[in-house]
């Protein structure tokens, strides 16, 4: 739920702000002197319109891009380049929604990988895999992510 919170702003006595995580607030030097409502986002079909296979296909394909782009804001991709001497040992460490994707490079013996991981573990994630033997380690934000 997301709360929508009485905030006190100078010239002004107070404002209404939608506050996700409340970082623009302590940016500005704003307090929370009341949260008015809770609220969560939701998407509503109109019931004519989903009985209408066509527009039901379109309604059901913007919930999933919606989901996927909610599902994206945890996660982030990693790309790496690892020797066939530490493959093993960076498998072992590496978390993945599936597998990762692993392809040959053009010099033989390496290898590059690509995944999927949680953002909230990959600062820890890093220096792990660079001691297993990764090297190149590219970290990318992800606009949607569809299981």
């Amino acid at each position: 739920m997301r709360p929508v919170r009485w905030v006190v702003a100078v010239p002004t006595d107070a404002i209404v702000d939608l506050t996700e995580t409340g970082s623009s607030l302590r940016a500005n030097n704003l307090r929370i002197v009341e949260t008015i409502l809770e609220s969560t986002t939701v998407l509503i079909a109109n019931r004519d319109a989903w009985k209408d296979p066509w527009k039901r296909q379109k309604i059901e394909n913007v919930a999933m891009l919606l989901m996927g782009a909610l599902r994206a804001q945890e996660k982030v991709g990693l790309k790496m380049n690892v020797p066939r001497s530490g493959l093993d040992a960076v498998l072992k460490v590496l978390p993945a929604m599936q597998n990762p994707t692993i392809s040959s490079l053009s010099e033989a013996g390496w290898f590059s990988l690509e995944v999927i991981v949680d953002e909230k573990t990959v600062r820890e994630l890093i220096p792990v895999l660079k001691k297993t033997g990764a090297s190149g380690i590219v970290e990318y934000p992800l606009n949607k992510v569809i299981p």
